[in-house]
């Protein structure tokens, strides 16, 4: 009898650990699963556009500048961001020149697209503002876009700019790599009709532009004993790289099948928001193209923004006065960054030099990119971050700028676009990144809860033997 009830027992035993341990298996497996998944579900059906009453994570002087994220984002949220929405919309803003189809100098290009939106269709080369076209061509009206493909979203014109616009100069920019009076190989996108979003080129060719552009040519340099001018090419390079993923996840394809787009928030934080530093240099470029635009002021003001349409070429003259007098922004943050304390000392004009090849390569490195609609935006903002260190780090400095400094009608263009993009980029983040960094850390710390029941349940099934 005692036998028989030592047997019992024992088998009892037995089947508590096999039951333990099935259920160990498929605890196991549930975590395998949520770790993988549960960071994405969340963000994509929570509503997270409530305000957020967490505390700011960045906070203080934006490094290496003048100005603190606090009042960073009280302009451009108030005066900044606003402006320069209606002025990129305006005929002036909206179309820029650019050479697309050109050989990569450095491999053969194997760049593939996933999707039809990573590529461009040629649109009616009478679309474009008088100016910008042949004397004799005839105007068209500027809602009238038409895609011979018909899909607007995608539309280019291949015309060519054969008249120098008066007040602009068509010189080369000595930062950036593209000849840009080669207009035999230039066309003209409208820019509003292709519009920065995600387009599907990844993989190995997305990932080779991006490590030669750091290896290469912006290696990360050290905090100590390191000067400011060898950390500010790195720094430049990663703000404008934090912005370009942040456009990618806020517009982005959700469901191929069906053509849904929104915002990949996990995509956001995956690549941006978890790394401190990127967010902080995003600011950084903003702010240091922000000063490229208030140091041409002068130039600016006095330019001509014609396109045929006095109304139009009157209300583009007006904001770019709006942004460039606001009293609220030349109160808060007259000086965004100091670019007087560079390229002194002996070293000052070799490492200038070198940055200025390094910065022209990277410009090069454009014309390598698989994706046509990727390449376009990648030009357009590298050759607006070149006219930036151009306006910056002219020989003749601040003193004789309005009567030395000459810009290109192109190069204007790409520098609103680009200062708009980096606008837009640190709306977005200061906007949704506490409330996704929140919820991303809900979700990592409900997964370390479940770890810690697994470990004790481990602990509990080995005992049992």
């Amino acid at each position: 009898m005692s036998e028989k009830k030592v047997n019992k027992g024992s088998e009892r035993k037995q089947l508590w650990r096999w039951v333990l341990f099935g259920s160990l298996i498929a605890l196991v497996l549930a975590l395998a699963v949520a770790s993988k998944t549960s960071p994405s579900f969340p963000l994509f059906g929570r509503n997270i556009n409530k305000p957020c009453t967490c505390s700011q994570k960045y906070t203080g002087m934006v490094e290496d500048c003048c100005c603190d994220y606090e009042t960073v984002n009280n302009l451009n949220g108030e005066v900044l961001h606003p402006s320069l929405q209606e002025l990129v919309k305006t005929p002036f803003f909206r179309y820029f020149k650019v050479k697309l189809w050109c050989d990569c100098p450095f491999w053969p290009d194997d760049g593939m697209c996933r999707l039809r939106d990573c590529s461009v269709c040629e649109c009616p080369e009478n679309e474009f503002p008088e100016s910008f076209r042949k004397p004799s061509q005839r105007s068209l009206s500027a809602d009238d876009f038409m895609c011979q493909e018909g899909k607007p979203q995608a539309a280019v014109d291949r015309t060519v700019d054969t008249r120098a616009f008066r007040g602009w100069t068509v010189t080369d920019n000595p930062w950036t790599n593209d000849d840009e009076t080669d207009n035999a190989e230039m066309s003209y996108v409208n820019l509003q009709l292709n519009p920065e979003r995600y387009t599907g080129y990844t993989g190995p060719s997305a990932r080779r532009i991006w490590d030669a552009i750091y290896s290469e040519n912006c290696p990360k340099y050290p905090s100590e004993g390191s000067c400011q001018e060898e950390r500010i090419l790195y720094k430049l390079i990663s703000g404008l790289h934090s912005s370009i993923s942040i456009h990618i996840a806020s517009d982005y394809l959700l469901d191929e099948a069906k053509n849904v787009w929104g915002q990949n928030l996990t995509l956001l934080y995956d690549r941006v928001l978890q790394y401190p530093e990127r967010v902080r240099n995003l600011y950084f470029t903003f702010l240091f193209v922000l000063r490229a635009v208030t140091k041409a002021t002068d130039y600016l003001e006095q330019a001509e923004y014609e396109t045929g349409n006095p109304t139009e070429d009157l209300k583009t003259h007006s904001l770019v006065r709006q942004i460039l007098y606001n009293p609220k922004f030349q109160a808060a943050c007259p000086l965004p960054f100091d670019e007087a304390k560079l390229w002194k000392g002996q070293r000052g004009p070799e490492l200038k030099q070198k940055i200025q090849g390094q910065f022209r390569n990277i410009s090069a490195l454009m014309d390598c990119v698989g994706c046509e609609k990727c390449r376009l935006w990648g030009k357009l903002q590298v050759l607006g971050l070149g006219t930036a260190l151009k306006i910056l780090f002219s020989d003749n400095g601040h003193e004789h700028l309005g009567q030395t400094l000459q810009l290109q009608r192109n190069e204007v263009i790409a520098l609103v676009n680009l200062l708009n993009r980096l606008s837009e980029s640190v709306k977005f983040v200061h906007e949704m990144g506490p409330s996704v960094e929140t919820i991303i850390e809900d979700n990592f710390s409900a997964l370390a809860t479940q770890r810690s029941l697994l470990q004790r349940m481990l602990a509990s099934l080995l005992k049992t033997r």
